[in-house]
């Protein structure tokens, strides 16, 4: 594909330096539609990023935009608050219908703020209101988001690094398999909480991601998010599972905890749970945790309205027989990795190996460069795709769950052609 130069020049002289996803993807984006994106000189891109996860249903899905505009059409509430309005009663007993009430899940609903961060801090706030503890256990190569109380929780040392202050009340422990299985699972952990000179103060709660997505597509197996659950339970602090990358369908349950059969205390929802890219998050609970004060955690823009209409819309166009979307979530997961199991046998001894569940994968290579050097080239073959781990060394497949078998071959097509030209 012949990428003609776009104009880039006000947003190098006016936007921040922040600015990151532009920079790998050096062009001006127009449209967008399924699982394909349109820059504004008509060049085509398979789309493998789906908005950070925030996508799981496509660009400009029209279920959800017919949903969006007819609602926007008879002027409705747009800005809300907390205020009770038709959009948000109807996500409310559709999430409970559909969602929280087929899996047993006794949960509250809290609308905290517009981002995945906003529900981190929300649910770090609650635990230590709770359990009258500050400290928090998370686990290494973590990611909560980018506020101060998430960064605390977060492993990545250069994000850490841009808070400018002391990140405190935080403690890290080995994720599953950090070790490489030389240690049992949580022995150094309990060890602390059980010694009276180990200097660990008694969390209020952990918090984990059941695949770390920004940490490098790293996956718990459900036996040790057992045990997790297990030793929380037993050591008197509340289970976080920060699902906001990993819900919505994108491990294929709807939560992606379901797997390993728990119970978690709290769960952290955004991303997708809106369907249309449109910022909402959810901070669920268990009923005997909801012990705010009113007020106590607000946000101007937690009354998102727009958000509730196509999130109502996605909940019940995808999750009224879920079986269907976990079903090919997960068949397309299985092509994913017929596609990965090739690359790797075509690539020896370049790929370290590669990992994933639904439809998240991770393809990682010795050299730790190579990673943005395939990122970079399959752009310019005209498919999006992302790095992620603590030195981009894993190139990240998170394409919209709605992807057809056959886009999905190609995209994979040219993952495998632009492995093979960065050797």
């Amino acid at each position: 594909m012949t990428i003609t130069q776009p104009d880039l020049s006000v947003f190098e002289t006016v936007e921040s330096e922040v600015r990151s996803y532009c920079r790998g993807w050096p062009t001006v984006f127009d449209r967008a539609q399924g699982s394909r994106m349109y820059d504004e000189d008509g060049h085509e891109y398979l789309d493998f990023f789906a908005g950070a996860g925030s996508l799981n249903y496509g660009h400009n899905n029209p279920v959800l935009k017919r949903a969006l505009v007819d609602y926007l059409m008879r002027d409705g509430v747009t800005h809300g608050l907390d205020m009770s309005t038709t959009a948000k009663r109807a996500f409310l007993e559709s999430f409970q219908n559909l969602v929280l009430r087929p899996r047993d899940l006794p949960y509250k609903v809290m609308f905290p703020g517009p981002t995945g961060t906003n529900a981190v801090e929300s649910a770090l706030k609650l635990a230590r209101k709770v359990k009258g503890r500050e400290s928090i256990v998370s686990f290494t190569n973590a990611f909560h988001g980018m506020s101060l109380g998430s960064l605390a929780v977060t492993g990545n040392a250069f994000k850490r690094a841009g808070a400018g202050i002391p990140l405190v009340h935080g403690t890290p422990m080995p994720f599953d398999n950090y070790l490489d299985g030389q240690v049992p699972d949580f022995l150094w952990f309990e060890r602390l909480l059980e010694d009276q000179g180990s200097g660990l103060n008694r969390p209020a709660a952990v918090i984990v991601e059941t695949v770390q997505g920004e940490g490098g597509i790293n996956v718990a197996r459900p036996e040790w998010l057992r045990s997790l659950a297990e030793l929380c339970e037993r050591q008197d602090m509340l289970l976080i599972v920060d699902d906001i990358q990993m819900g919505c369908g994108r491990t294929g349950a709807f939560f992606s905890f379901e797997e390993a059969g728990i119970t978690p205390d709290i769960v952290t929802v955004s991303k997708s749970i809106s369907g249309y890219g449109l910022p909402m998050s959810l901070c669920l609970f268990k009923p005997e945790l909801d012990l705010w004060e009113p007020g106590e955690h607000n946000g101007t823009f937690r009354g998102n309205n727009p958000a509730f209409v196509t999130a109502t819309a996605a909940l019940e166009a995808y999750w009224t027989d879920g079986s269907a979307m976990e079903k090919q979530t997960q068949a397309r997961g299985e092509q994913v990795e017929q596609w990965l199991i090739a690359i790797c046998e075509e690539n020896l001894p370049a790929v370290k190996e590669y990992r994933g569940r639904g439809l998240v994968w991770g393809l990682e290579f010795h050299d730790k460069d190579r990673a943005d050097r395939v990122a970079r080239r399959a752009f310019e073959l005209g498919l999006l795709i992302e790095t992620s781990g603590p030195e981009s060394e894993v190139v990240k497949l998170l394409p919209a769950l709605t992807i057809t078998a056959e886009e999905l071959d190609e995209g994979m097509k040219t993952l495998a052609r632009a492995v093979r030209e960065t050797a």
